[in-house]
This record gives structure tokens, sequence and C-alpha cells, in this order.
């Protein structure tokens, strides 16, 4: 790895916190936080400066060593500055998903016990009349304008002069086993936990990306999902900090993609879904070209194609197919990358649901090699990666430096390691469920290994389908063939527990359908009307007979049904992190499940 004195000391620290004092002090003249068009930009020194100011701020408010402090931030340089704020002080900082209501805002303050809260004036009224039902919430901060009454600004706080407070000192005082953050899981099954993070682990996890990725100096990444998930914490947060990479904060995810085509970043983490529209808009973009253009590309791709299938079946590939991709790849992919934004990419990957093959197959062919990733809250989003180098289309790859990982008799992925959570914050439990007396998470993924130690992901182990004849589905695999099928097809739930033939709920895409209206000449482009519209219908079917081909026949979407409008993040059937709500999905929606299985 092509490390600097900076990165290496860093990597060696025994903190995150005593990390980012060194990483600063090195790369002080060098830019740490960005926004777009360099509206703001922060070096670290500035960074460093302000971290500090606000530290002691918070503790002339009463912050202390072993505290929580609850954020409520979007993706905006401010975000970073609070939470390494807190950590000077030895308190844990923790995010609070955007789109929580006063009452999941007052569940998840009151576990932590945090009696500090900074958030942004979008925020504030949820925050405020979360506070009503928050006795102990003692001072809620706000970022960005006017303060009202019983508010305070944040300008305000870091200019605070704090008596007897030295940072230096306080950083030093922290130890290893210190809690570093919490982690609220999304909550498919309940309320959400709190996995209680150490600086142990997020270093051990730090680390183990090292031995994966040549970064090289002056990486750059792109800050773009929620600051509660452990992905945005881990690889846009905890990992520049250690190793100096410059941040831009994008603050609307679906402006992502043209955040990458500016920043070109030197490593890039997306959702599936993220990779499929992307997908689908390059296809889209390469069908529109002249007929003979056209001709050209798709032969282009199918060779790239061909010559992905067979590296990854360690085949040998011809020496005519290979100097044709070659080709292909001066004359047109590469321009594709750099248009996109990937021309200077170190690593891509991809994680958090399954992955479509060919999806996979088409970016590998293009010269971007998206590689799949496994990890949870409970491990610091480390687990199982495929290494750059020596990607295995459909695995999550091999586990991650200083990662153990085995199968329990029913399947069932355990793992052991440094990066694994203590604990859940007050669920001893719950804790005791999920850790053996021998270290051993149990973390109710089903899970295959095959004989290199690359692991492939079947499904949750609670989420499995079982037909009425006794056949074992995942229905995550099914649906994300079903959402790589269409671009219409946004999000789908599929049923089929206990059932003789499985049956979908399928929502329209809210950015494709409206825009395929338009072009199919359709007189309205909402989604209940749509929903609606024969046409549509028919376009839909045309997507789940194609991802039927590709299914086994016991897995096949027999009937589905069309619903009007959309399934947000962080609502009845979405968590934050767009993971399906099943059993609310099912309750909600039983009639219209009924009736695909009536004769």
């Amino acid at each position: 790895m092509e490390s600097s004195t900076t990165e290496r000391r860093a990597v060696g620290a025994a903190t995150i916190a005593e990390a980012f004092r060194l990483t600063a002090e090195e790369r002080e003249g060098l830019v740490a936080l960005r926004t777009r068009g360099d509206e703001q930009s922060w070096t670290w020194g500035h960074l460093r400066d302000r971290v500090d100011a606000l530290a002691g701020g918070l503790t002339t408010l009463g912050l202390a060593k072993g505290d929580s402090l609850a954020l409520l931030i979007a993706n905006r340089p401010e975000f970073h500055l609070c939470d390494l704020a807190g950590m000077m002080v030895g308190a844990a900082p923790f995010s609070i998903y955007m789109q929580y209501t006063p009452e999941q805002i007052q569940y998840v303050v009151s576990d932590a016990g945090a009696r500090i809260l900074i958030t942004e004036q979008q925020f504030l009224p949820g925050v405020l009349e979360a506070r009503e039902q928050l006795p102990d919430l003692e001072h809620v901060i706000v970022v960005d304008g006017e303060a009202p009454a019983g508010v305070l600004a944040l300008a305000d706080v870091e200019a605070y002069v704090a008596e007897g407070f030295d940072v230096e000192a306080s950083v030093a005082a922290i130890g290893p086993e210190d809690v570093l953050t919490l982690i609220y899981t999304s909550g498919t099954t309940g309320p959400p936990k709190g996995v209680q993070l150490v600086h142990r682990n997020m270093m051990a996890a730090v680390r183990g990306i090292r031995d994966l990725v040549q970064f090289p100096e002056g990486a750059r990444v792109v800050s773009w999902l929620p600051s509660a998930h452990i992905a945005e914490r881990a690889a846009h947060h905890y990992l520049p900090i250690v190793y100096g990479f410059e941040v831009t904060s994008c603050p609307n995810a679906k402006e992502v993609l043209a955040y990458v085509a500016e920043v070109r970043p030197s490593w890039f983490f997306a959702v599936p879904r993220i990779w499929e529209k992307l997908k689908a808009g390059l296809e889209a973009m390469l069908a529109g070209l002249p007929e003979e253009q056209r001709a050209g590309a798709q032969a282009a791709l199918a060779a790239a194609r061909e010559k992905v299938r067979l590296e990854q079946a360690s085949q040998p590939v011809p020496a005519e197919l290979a100097a044709a991709v070659a080709k292909a790849d001066d004359e047109l992919f590469a321009g594709l990358r750099k248009q996109l934004g990937f021309d200077e990419i170190v690593a891509v990957n991809v994680g958090a649901a399954p992955t479509p093959v060919e999806v996979l197959e088409f970016f590998h062919a293009i010269g971007i090699p998206v590689a799949e990733l496994w990890g949870m809250s409970e491990t610091c989003g480390a687990g199982c990666c495929n290494p750059p180098d020596r990607i295995k289309i459909g695995t999550v790859g091999p586990p991650t430096p200083g990662v153990e990982v085995r199968l329990a008799e029913d399947g069932e992925l355990l793992v052991r390691g440094d990066v694994v959570m203590p604990g859940y914050r007050n669920l001893p439990d719950k804790t005791a469920e999920a850790l053996d007396a021998d270290g051993w998470l149990h973390t109710g993924d089903i899970a295959e290994i095959d004989a290199d130690g690359y692991v492939k992901l079947v499904d949750r182990k609670k989420e499995l389908i079982i037909s009425a004849a006794g056949k074992n589905m995942s229905p995550a695999n099914i649906e994300a063939t079903l959402k790589s099928a269409s671009p219409l097809i946004g999000q789908a739930a599929v049923i089929g527990d206990a059932r003789a033939y499985n049956t979908a709920l399928i929502v329209l895409d809210a950015d494709f359908a409206p825009a395929w209206a338009g072009q199919q000449g359709l007189a309205s482009a909402s989604l209940e009307d749509l929903a609606g519209d024969e046409r549509v219908r028919a376009a839909v079917q045309e997507g789940v007979d194609a991802a039927n081909a590709k299914l086994a026949r016991v897995e096949q979407i027999k009937k589905f049904t069309l619903l009007r409008g959309d399934w947000l993040p962080g609502g009845d059937e979405l968590t934050p992190t767009m993971k399906l709500k099943r059993k609310p999905i099912n309750a909600k929606y039983a009639e219209a499940i009924e009736a695909m299985y009536r004769p």
C-alpha cells in the first residue's frame, strides 16, 4: 500500500480519537471536508481547530467521558465536526435516521441516555416535539440558521470558554474499550437495538480494509448515505479519519451519481438499486445510438461479458476475444467510465442486499469491477469482502483480515474477531442470544462457504420462504431478480411461505415510471394512476415473465399485485436503510395478498 507517514501512524493508533489527532497534525493544510463546487472547504487543521473549540463548548454544557451525544444531521461537514467533538471528550456520538418520527427520535435518545442533541433546522420541529417526552434531554443545538428560544446555536457553543478543558489530555484518557458510537439497527422485527461499538472494534475494521485495498495518497470519497448506518460511518467518516481521505458531502442521495462524476472517487459503495438503475440508464443510452454505433456497442458488450464469464470460470480467454475487448475498452468503455466519474476508482462495492449476477457482469464488462461485500452493524460493517483483484461474482468474498467465519449446523453464518461488538445497549438478553460463550456472533444469515473460503449468502434465516410443498427459497434473491428484470419495478415483496405458489406485491419505480409514461404518451405520470393503467401492468408483466425465465419453477411468480403509490424509507414498508418490513407488509396488504390466492 502506498501510504504516507501520516497514514502509517494513524493506523497504529489505539483509538479513532488518537488517529484523528495524528492525521490532522500531518495533513494540516490539506482538504478534509468539502461540498460540491468547494462552496465549503475545510482543511484538516481548520477541522481540528473547530473540533477542539466545540469539544470545549460541549464540556461546558456538561458532556463528559462515557456520555452519549445524539446527532440528527444530514450529509454536511458539520456532521463530522460534531461527531469528532463529542469523540474528543470521550463521549459516544450516535446518529438518528433523518426519516424518524418524533416517537422514534424519543425512543433512541431515551435508550441512549443522551442529554445533548445536535440537529439542523429541517429536523428541528420533530426534535422539539420529541423533547416534550424527554425530560433528561437538557440541550438542543442547531448547526444552521437562527436558534429559537430554548435552543442553542452551534457557533455560540463553539465560542464558550471551557475552563480547565485540555483536549490532548482528554484524548489520551480514551481507551480501546471505550464506546465509540451506537448504531441503532433499522428494526425490521421490532424496536431498534443499540449496537455498542468500541474504539478497538473500528480500529480493527479499518486495519482490515488496509490489507484489501491499496488506497492512493489523496484518496477521495463521497459521503451520501445516512450517518446512522454503519456503512456511512465506516466508509465515509472513520476510514477518512485514519487514512486522511478527502470527503465530499452529498446532502441529497438522489444526486449521488452527479457527485461521483465531479469528485472521481477512489472508493465508492452503493446499494444494489443504485447499480441496477445505472445499468438500465446506460443500456437505454446505448440503445439510443444510431443503428451502426448501436450494433457495435452491443457487440462490444457481448464480447466483454463473455470475457468476464470466462475469467470467472477460470477459463482461458482467446487472444482474439481479449483483443476485441481491449479495443472496445479504448473506444467505448474508457469514455463511459470517465463520463460517470469512475476513471480513477480503486475499489467499488455493493452490499446490504443481493445483487443480480447480470448487474455485476455488466459493470465488470465495462471496466467497473463492482464487488459484493457483507457486514453488519454488529461487526462495524466489516465481515467479508471481495479483494479488488480477486473478485468472485455471486459471493461476498472471503472474510476480511482478522475475521473468522464458520457455519452452524443449520447453515447460519457465524463470525468472530476484534470487529465484533461487545453487546447491545441495555439488552443483556439480546446480547446473550447474539454472542455465544466462545465469542461467535450468530448473524442470522444463512450462507455457504466454498473451497477458497469465499462466502455466498442465501438469505436471512428468519425470512426464508418454505412453500406448502416444503421447498426452501430466498425471497431476497427472487426480489432482486424481479427488480433487475424491469426498471419499472422499484420495490417487490415476495409472498409464498406455506403457500402453494409465490406471489408478489410490486411498487413502480418513482423515477423511471413517470419518464416511461411520458415516452408512451400516457396522460398521467402519477404513480397512483400509472399503477392502474393496463399498459403499465402489461409492461410490468413482461418484467415478471423475464424474471421467471431466470428462476427455478418453484421460485417463479404466478400472480402479482401492482400497488398504488410509493414505499419510502422509514415508512410502513421499508426501514430507513430500505430493507423490507415483511411482517408489517403482510399485515397492511393482507386483503390484496389473499386475493392472489383465491381460485
